[in-house]
């Protein structure tokens, strides 16, 4: 099972905004290289496909699509590869939040 974590300003009282919002998310990744934005994800099984509706931000490594969800004013990704934890950490310090497990 992956690890899951999260990206939110929960933790901080400095900001006037703790939620990191759609347009914020939106606006920071499109001006990112290899993202893309969807408003749903699907998981393929043997037998099945699931699909997820949200805010996905579709992170393109090697054949591979990383998403980071948006729900309730934070980031969610799992780490499935060891390379998303530099990408998550530019995300967290980019949009001034931290990173918690969860």
């Amino acid at each position: 099972m992956n690890q899951r974590f999260r990206i939110t300003r929960s933790m901080q009282d400095n900001l006037p905004e703790q939620a990191i919002t759609l347009e914020e998310c939106k606006q920071y990744f499109a001006s990112q290289p290899d993202f893309t934005y969807s408003q749903s994800f699907s998981v393929k099984g043997p037998e099945s496909i699931m699909t997820i509706e949200g805010d996905f931000f579709m992170w393109r490594l090697g054949d591979s699509e990383i998403p980071f969800r948006l729900y309730g004013g934070d980031l969610y990704v799992a780490l499935s590869a060891e390379a998303i934890v530099p990408k998550m950490l530019e995300i967290a310090t980019d949009l001034r939040a931290d990173v918690i497990e969860g």
